[in-house]
């Protein structure tokens, strides 16, 4: 499976001041197989230690001397340890934190050794009052699940791929591509991006196992709240776990939640949802320039799930009852599009960036208005809405536009791309030209570039 987060990978190794890696992302996204396959392909030789497995190992990194450690891996492992050529990975470093703090020797002693770790709960670890992290002696790269792109890629399908990701603002689609993309994403949606689904898909082309892989995952999940009975309510947790699938896309409200609970309680199993990677708050930004992080409102979000096939599942749908691409996409009010496209956006950064994503909402009582992602390329701001269908008003968009005087805006839909040159309309509000990207949900990789394009491309007036 082709991972976008490899070539991050190959350019990590090939740094001059390279520091000890800590791969972070939820549980079951990727991180060890994507581990393996950078050592098989990169590096003459790996030795992998797996602390959840093998506890005990991490007695080997309290020695005093790097190199005592290192030649007690080497005994173990019946591996020799070539700094260049042989990749140490310490893998659920979440369950050795001394091993973790320890790294700072190796940055210092050991600079030529290449080290990777991977940790799912290392959030819960960092947050531990006692514990000290080697500042500036280690670095992250963060993964998520698999694109859009990358399941097509995994599917065999590299020239429809490379079709998306030649695609300008404005060209046409052949509409039998389209519609065949249209059911790649449909699948998609169904299937989602966590990397056992999808193999588990392309193995037998059966939906049905996929649900049970992905029972599986919500139930290891599950699991993993017990772990942290010291920190958490694991009953509570459990109940918001579970409840938030249906909240996707719109302002969290405590009572849509459990109305018998204090808010507080639920504040703080969010809280530790997010710590685990299979929530993302979706927080609202004024909007006004970069970073969009500057003008935050922590008191006022949206969640995001971890993996659309995750959302799919929990809410029961499945291809057999949604045999049309539009039934699918208008299920919940738009909740699957809006998770399709806010995982997405939340993973297109760069990945040593920690995911972040954001939302407007003019809070005005005459006025309201309400933009579904913001996002930043440069020093733009680009406000980004999601319809479930062919068309929709662009109300919220609008005002955004007027109110902020940006250039451009996107839409995302089930229409072929389309730029357009258009007009603001906003009552209260003076009248600006703007640029408005029109783009298919499929799209949604190529976003940046198209952006880019978009300034640059001839434009329909109409």
């Amino acid at each position: 499976m082709h991972r976008k987060v490899m070539g991050d990978l190959i350019q990590w190794k090939s740094k001059e001041r390279r520091k000890p890696l800590i791969l972070r992302g939820a549980r079951q996204v990727g991180k060890t197989w994507l581990v393996r396959d950078f050592a098989k392909e990169h590096f003459e030789n790996m030795i992998e230690v797996n602390f959840d497995k093998d506890p005990e190992k991490s007695d080997y990194f309290t020695q005093p001397d790097v190199d005592r450690c290192l030649e007690f891996l080497e005994i173990e492992s019946n591996e020799s340890v070539q700094p260049g050529r042989t990749l140490l990975f310490l893998d659920e470093i979440q369950a050795a934190p001394e091993v973790l703090a320890r790294l700072r020797y190796f940055h210092e002693e050991k600079p030529d050794l290449h080290i990777v770790a991977a940790g799912s709960l290392l959030d819960f670890l960092l947050a531990e009052h006692d514990f000290s992290m080697p500042v500036g002696r280690i670095e992250y790269l963060h993964l998520g699940p698999m694109t859009f792109e990358e399941f097509l890629l995994a599917r065999g399908e590299k020239r429809l791929q490379s079709f998306l990701s030649e695609l300008g603002p404005s060209d046409p689609i052949p509409d039998s591509i389209h519609s065949r993309l249209l059911e790649r994403l449909r699948v998609f949606w169904v299937v989602g991006g966590m990397p056992l689904a999808i193999k588990n898909y392309i193995e037998s082309g059966d939906t049905r196992m996929v649900a049970q892989e992905h029972q599986s995952l919500l139930q290891t999940y599950e699991d993993d709240f017990a772990k942290y009975e010291g920190r958490v309510h694991p009953h509570r947790l459990r109940k918001v776990f579970r409840r938030l699938p249906a909240l996707i896309g719109g302002k969290i409200k405590y009572s849509k939640i459990d109305p018998e609970e204090r808010s507080r309680d639920l504040i703080q199993s969010l809280d530790q949802l997010e710590m685990a990677r299979v929530l993302y708050r979706v927080h609202h930004s004024a909007g006004n320039g970069v970073p969009l992080g500057a003008e935050v409102d922590d008191r006022d979000y949206k969640p995001l799930f971890l993996d659309i096939g995750l959302v799919s599942t929990s809410l029961g749908l499945d291809l057999v009852s949604q045999s049309r691409v539009e039934d699918l996409l208008m299920v919940n009010e738009g909740t699957l599009a809006e998770q399709f496209i806010g995982q997405h956006l939340l993973y297109r950064g760069p990945s040593y960036k920690r995911p972040e994503l954001y939302y407007w909402n003019r809070k005005e009582k005459s006025s309201s208005a309400e933009v579904d992602y913001l996002v930043s390329l440069g020093h733009k701001v680009l406000p980004v809405e999601v319809k479930a269908g062919k068309s929709g008003r662009l109300k919220s968009l609008q005002v955004f536009v007027a109110e902020k005087k940006v250039p451009l805006a996107v839409r995302f839909n089930t229409r072929p791309p389309k730029l357009s040159s258009l007009e603001t309309a906003v009552r209260t509000l003076e009248n600006r030209p703007f640029l408005l990207l029109s783009l298919p949900l499929y799209l949604v990789g190529e976003l940046d570039r198209m952006v880019r394009m978009a300034f640059e491309s001839e434009i329909d007036e109409t």
